[in-house]
């Protein structure tokens, strides 16, 4: 068990650790608790509407298209999606009972650091399926000569490799404890000096912003309005759906990530003072949700805008759609006939009938 100075310094807000308090259940604790529930309410969204779109690009991009680079990079941004949505329901359940921690150590180690590996992977793919579209574009010789399905896969297991290099701090300092009679599931920085402590903390939440924010929004912001620029060459209408599309994932990305970061750094005042524990209580639950919500958006940006991969999937939906009708129709088929192959049998009887007449 801690004590309460140990907790004032570990004591961080960000991937569930949020939520528990020492303030009675008074007026404050309403609003907090019914903006918890917004915040559930965000992450079954997104683990549903997650599940089905990511599902849905991986089973077209892996196994009912053209192995492509584009569909390399889908392919992997939607298996870190999909893997960070699935984990959402060990969020819910933990908010739901007001920020208890069920699973054990070890499962505490284990989700943050599979929910931070798929963070990094899914922005870093964000990000080079951005910079790939530009280059792909603007860059042509360039991309002809060394463009292709191998190196974008060997770039896949890099960043791959990247998100987890980066996420084995979870591994490290994620714990376990008992307070107030409640489990939380927290940072704990495993030191005694207050100052050390306080290091540790700034240095994860600058290069979380750093490499899992800044560098990413400023690359896709780029290479999106280099992009838009350059289609600015092409027909009024694909230059219009091609520039909603842009923004479109660039206004998404910020919306989704900025509050997170924001408050991140928000969270590093605690070190100093708790006159922000309030205004954390309330906000860093549901920041938390609406970056995780952008796991649910990327498959809707990035694939069910894009006219090709739309007539793509369409063309699966109408196919499929087609051999179940056809499946039905030879089974009804398949009933006529053994109803039509019964009917002779009754013919003698009706002769015998005929006859006696």
């Amino acid at each position: 068990m801690m004590s309460q100075d140990e907790m004032d310094y570990n004591d961080t807000y960000d991937f569930l650790e949020y939520g528990y308090s020492e303030e009675p259940k008074r007026s404050g604790y309403t609003q907090r608790e019914a903006l918890h529930i917004i915040s559930v309410i965000i992450y079954s969204l997104a683990f549903t509407l997650g599940t089905i779109g990511n599902g849905m690009v991986i089973w077209v991009t892996g196994f009912k298209s053209k192995r492509t680079v584009n569909s390399v990079w889908l392919q992997n941004l939607a298996m870190a999606d999909l893997v960070f949505v699935l984990f959402l329901p060990f969020s819910i359940d933990y908010v739901l009972r007001d920020f208890h921690w069920l699973f054990g150590k070890n499962m505490c180690k284990l989700n943050s650091f599979v929910c931070t590996m798929n963070m990094y992977a899914s922005i870093l793919f964000l990000t080079i399926l951005s910079l790939d579209r530009y280059v792909s574009l603007v860059h042509l010789s360039w991309s002809e000569r060394y463009r292709n399905v191998k190196r974008a896969w060997w770039l896949s297991a890099m960043i791959w490799t990247t998100s987890c290099a980066l996420s084995c701090p979870a591994l490290v300092f994620r714990d376990t404890s008992e307070h107030n009679g409640r489990t939380v599931c927290f940072n704990n920085f495993h030191n005694d000096s207050p100052r050390l402590v306080a290091i540790r903390h700034i240095a994860l939440v600058s290069l979380r912003i750093t490499v899992g924010f800044l560098l990413p929004f400023a690359t896709i912001t780029i290479s999106g309005v280099l992009l838009a620029i350059k289609m600015r060459q092409s027909d009024s209408v694909r230059r219009s759906s091609f520039s909603r599309m842009v923004w479109a994932i660039i206004l998404a990305f910020f919306l989704c990530w900025a509050p997170f970061h924001t408050f991140s750094l928000m969270e590093l005042s605690m070190h100093g003072s708790n006159r922000l524990h309030s205004l954390l209580m309330v906000g860093f639950p549901l920041a938390t949700s609406l970056a995780f919500f952008n796991s649910c958006l990327n498959p809707i940006l990035y694939v069910l805008m894009g006219a090709r991969v739309r007539k793509m999937m369409k063309s699966v939906v109408l196919r499929f759609t087609k051999n179940s009708l056809r499946e039905l129709s030879q089974s009804v088929s398949l009933s006529a006939t053994e109803i039509d192959s019964a009917m002779p049998s009754l013919a003698p009887d009706e002769n015998l009938e005929s006859s006696a007449v």
